[in-house]
C-alpha cells in the first residue's frame, strides 16, 4: 500500500487552495466587468422614485436627471421655428393673393411686392462702343415680404470690370423698401398702386461708385388687362451731399408686358431720365427696352426658377451708354 507523506498532502491542498481562490476572483471580475456599465433592467425605488413594479426602462430612461427638460426645451424650439415659419409663409402667400401676378420686368422696378433673389448681369458700350463695361450684380438681391403690405430688399454691391483703363471695383450697397397701399388681384380688378422707399450708400469708389448717400422715393402702379399688364413708376434720385455735381433726377419707367401659357413673358419697356442741376442739368436720355423672361419654373416646394434677357437701346441723342445687354435669373420661393 502506498503511503503519502504529510508534506504531500499539504502541498496538494495548498495547490488546490489556491486554484480555486483563483478561479472566485476570475469569475467575479469577469461579471463585474460586464455588468457594470449596463443599466438596471429594474431601477431600484431609490432611483426611480416610485414602487419596484411601477419603474419600467421607458420610465428610468425619461427620469434620468435633465433629459426631460432637454427634451422639452428641443420640442419646443422646434415647434415654435416650425410655427414662425408656417406663419411667414401664410404672411406671403396671402400678399401675393392680394395683388396681380405680373412678373418682374428687366429694367423697371417690379411693382408687386415679391420674395424672390435675384441676380443680373448687364453689358453696355459707351456712345462710341469703344469702351465695353460689364455689371454683376446690377443693384439686385434679395427681396423678402415681412408683412403682408411689405417687401424689403437688400442689394449688395455690383462689381464693375472694365475693359479700359478704369479700375475694377465693387459699386454701392443699396436699399428699397415697398408698402403696397391699394390692390386687387386678377378677377376682382387686377391692380396695384404702391409707395416705394430705397436708397444707396457709398460703399464704393468713383467711378464704380457715386459717393455719395442717395434716397429714391417712387411712386408704383400697376394694372392688367387679361393677358397684358402695364407697369410703371415715377420716382426721383435725390443726393443727400455732392448735388452739385451730381444733380437731382426724375425716373420714369413703363414695361408692358404678354402672358402667354403662364410661363412666356414677352416685354417691352420704356426707359427715362430727368437731370435737374448738377453737371447734366436739363439733360434726358430715354433707351428702349424690349425683352423677354420665361417661368416661374418649379424646382423644390417653394422654390422657383426664372430666367429673362433683353437689349437696351437708346432712343435720343443724348445718352451714356448704348446697347445695353441683360441677363437675369430670378429664384422666387
Amino acid at each position: 500500500m502506498a503511503f503519502k507523506s504529510p508534506s504531500s498532502e499539504l502541498q496538494f491542498c495548498f495547490v488546490a487552495f489556491l486554484i480555486f481562490l483563483f478561479s472566485v476572483n476570475l469569475r467575479a471580475q469577469t461579471s463585474s466587468e460586464i455588468a457594470y456599465p449596463l443599466p438596471s433592467a429594474v431601477p431600484s425605488l431609490s432611483s426611480c422614485g416610485q414602487a419596484p413594479d411601477a419603474c419600467s426602462p421607458t420610465s428610468a430612461t425619461v427620469a434620468r436627471p435633465g433629459d426631460s427638460n432637454q427634451n422639452d426645451a428641443d420640442g419646443s424650439n422646434s415647434r415654435h421655428e416650425g410655427d414662425w415659419l408656417r406663419s411667414w409663409m401664410r404672411r406671403v402667400a396671402k400678399a401675393r393673393a392680394s395683388q396681380p401676378h405680373f412678373v418682374s420686368p428687366l429694367v423697371t422696378t417690379h411693382v408687386m411686392l415679391v420674395q424672390q433673389y435675384r441676380f443680373d448681369i448687364s453689358r453696355q458700350g459707351d456712345p462710341t462702343g469703344a469702351t465695353v463695361t460689364s455689371n454683376y450684380g446690377a443693384s439686385r438681391g434679395l427681396e423678402i415680404i415681412p408683412t403682408t403690405r411689405l417687401e424689403v430688399g437688400l442689394f449688395p454691391p455690383s462689381y464693375f470690370v472694365h475693359q479700359s483703363h478704369t479700375p475694377d471695383g465693387f459699386g454701392d450697397f443699396s436699399w428699397q423698401v415697398k408698402f403696397r397701399a391699394f390692390s386687387a388681384p386678377e378677377g376682382k380688378g387686377d391692380y396695384f398702386v404702391g409707395l416705394f422707399l430705397g436708397g444707396s450708400f457709398p460703399t464704393g469708389t468713383p467711378p464704380n461708385g457715386i459717393g455719395h448717400t442717395v434716397l429714391s422715393p417712387t411712386l408704383a402702379v400697376g394694372k392688367g388687362f387679361g393677358p397684358w399688364d402695364v407697369q410703371s413708376t415715377i420716382g426721383a434720385n435725390l443726393p443727400t451731399s455732392g448735388t452739385n455735381l451730381l444733380g437731382r433726377t426724375i425716373i420714369f419707367n413703363t414695361a408692358l408686358q404678354y402672358k402667354i401659357k403662364g410661363v412666356i413673358w414677352p416685354m417691352v419697356e420704356q426707359n427715362s431720365t430727368f437731370w435737374s442741376g448738377g453737371t447734366l442739368d436739363g439733360k434726358k436720355e430715354v433707351f428702349v427696352t424690349p425683352g423677354l423672361v420665361l417661368g416661374k419654373f418649379p424646382l423644390a416646394e417653394r422654390l422657383n426658377f426664372m430666367i429673362g434677357g433683353g437689349l437696351q437701346i437708346a432712343a435720343t441723342q443724348f445718352h451714356r451708354d448704348n446697347h445695353r445687354w441683360i441677363l437675369s435669373v430670378r429664384f422666387p420661393f
